[in-house]
């Protein structure tokens, strides 16, 4: 028995050593220590932002992108006009064709010799270290990547020696150009969050913002980028031998799929908002006071955010919601409240709060497992007089017709939370387990009775028209009714389902994973 016990140590040791050995992550490599811009005077943007900034001192403008299109427009739009830098922070940018044009727009601004600073989660790079270090070899283009699995091919290595570490992501989403104009929202770089998908895409909202704000998201990024998990492509990366050459064939690879999507019908529809747009719109922004809110890069660290001494996104917004006088709407498509969490929004509507939570049904949720962990919190909200409205696939995301995908089905994705239609929350967290303990998040919290009330408005009219109203029978079972039509359409069966999907939910609500969601 003890030779047996011997040898099985011995065979895990060996192969926790193979997975290990073969690479690592080099958090002590050098990296220059950069800052953002400070003197923006006379670029581009300066001059249209400038006039506004001055005649509303202290204040910020903000504009909401709700359409696809618009918003990659917007990103298109001022990235061309950069002068001087670009900072982008993402959770991840895919290898499609949306990723690709994102890609080839900051190549062509570091050509121009705008100093591009990229800093992306690990989450979605397998198979890039190549490109990365391609483009990481530009003079005027640098990557970091926050939070670097050690293993490049076999990542599950990482799962059996560093899940504490591996499990902590950075799913921040911002992008700053010369220090005058920012982005940030719910939306990663990828086809599907800019309606460019055939089969699915997702509805979601950022947020183009001019004035102060945009300088305290670039001390965010400064933090985030010279942070020691910020790890620079040589920490980890197998390098090509030939980065240049390298660089030359990510040039060609990528000129080939941006001229391919230049035939379609929606490059169309973009060129169509980005010809008529900044200077334009900037006159619509609403100018308003608002607070930066977001996690500490600390966050990564379990042990040190376990000890509550590091800045969080959640202590800015429990100030905002627990202002309510008469009304929280939260919209999340990861809604997953455990224990606390339900008894929080009970504690809320004990105090004549109304609570409307609008988040994903099974059918439009691109996440099962989390639609189980949600699942048992709708009967006691329902109970206590929460009105929760679920999202149907069926609900086209805005703009997706403008570029040919008009049939394509619909998955909400938008992260934002209303207090008296007056406080409006705009960024990256869920009201989920992962965006409370372990992901980093940011957002800003706009005070704008203007965005409020125009949101709160059109309320009614879009849940009609979008989502099911979920709601408890006589006995006390959960039910879905339409309200599109003429006649109201009563489910008694998560909607649009079939019971291999409600039957796996069912398997992983029993789960014991509800804290990693």
């Amino acid at each position: 028995m003890k030779i047996a016990i011997y040898f099985k140590s011995f065979f895990l040791a060996s192969l926790l050593g193979i997975l290990t050995a073969c690479s690592s992550v080099n958090w002590d490599y050098p990296k220059p220590t950069s800052t953002a811009l400070t003197d923006y005077d006379g670029t581009y943007l300066d001059g249209i932002t400038d006039p506004f900034e001055e005649s509303h001192p202290g204040k910020s403008g903000f504009s909401l992108k709700t359409d696809g299109i618009d918003a990659l427009a917007a990103r298109l739009f001022i990235a061309r006009h950069a002068q001087k830098t670009i900072d982008a922070q993402y959770y991840l940018i895919s290898n499609d064709a949306i990723g690709n044009i994102f890609i080839n727009t900051l190549l062509q601004a570091a050509d121009r010799g705008v100093r591009v600073r990229l800093l992306l989660d690990d989450i979605q790079t397998k198979g890039y270290d190549a490109g990365l270090a391609a483009l990481n070899s530009h003079p005027n283009f640098e990557i970091r990547i926050f939070n670097p699995f050690s293993g490049r091919s076999f990542r599950a290595g990482d799962v059996i020696t560093s899940f504490s570490r591996i499990n902590r992501r950075m799913h921040n989403k911002s992008f700053t150009v010369d220090n005058q104009v920012t982005i940030i929202g719910g939306r990663n770089i990828a086809d599907e969050y800019f309606g460019a998908r055939s089969d699915v895409n997702f509805n979601d909202v950022d947020v183009i913002a001019i004035g102060p704000v945009v300088r305290d998201v670039s001390t965010m990024f400064d933090i985030y980028w010279n942070h020691k998990a910020s790890a620079p492509i040589p920490a980890f990366a197998k390098m090509p031998k030939d980065p240049a050459t390298q660089l030359l064939e990510l040039r060609t690879e990528l000129n080939k799929e941006v001229k391919a999507i230049q035939q379609t019908e929606y490059a169309e529809a973009v060129l169509e908002d980005y010809d008529s747009y900044f200077k334009a719109n900037i006159e619509t922004f609403t100018w308003a006071d608002y607070r930066l809110a977001y996690d500490s890069p600390d966050k990564v660290y379990k042990k040190v955010a376990r000890k509550g001494n590091i800045q969080t996104i959640t202590s800015e917004l429990v100030t905002a919601v627990e202002a309510a006088q008469k009304q929280l709407i939260i919209i999340s498509p990861y809604f997953v409240p455990r224990k606390n969490g339900i008894e929080y929004l009970l504690n809320l509507r004990s105090k004549g709060i109304e609570i409307i939570i609008i988040t994903n049904s099974l059918a439009a949720n691109n996440h099962g497992i989390v639609h189980a962990g949600y699942m048992s919190s709708r009967k006691p909200l329902l109970e206590a007089g929460v009105k929760i409205y679920e999202a149907r696939t069926t609900s086209m995301a805005e703009g997706v017709d403008r570029g040919a995908n008009g049939d394509s089905l619909a998955t909400l994705h938008t992260k934002a939370f209303l207090v008296d239609c007056t406080d409006v929350f705009i960024g990256s967290f869920n009201w989920d387990p992962r965006s409370i303990n372990i992901n980093t998040e940011m957002g800003v919290i706009i005070t704008s009775a203007e965005i409020g009330n125009k949101i709160c408005e059109n309320g009614p009219e879009n849940l009609r028209e979008r989502t099911y109203e979920v709601v408890l029978n006589d006995k006390g079972k959960v039910q879905w009714i339409d309200n599109s039509g003429e006649a109201p359409v009563i489910y008694n069966k998560e909607p649009d389902t079939n019971w291999w999907q409600r039957f796996k939910v069912g398997f992983q609500r029993m789960l014991p994973i509800k804290g990693q969601l």
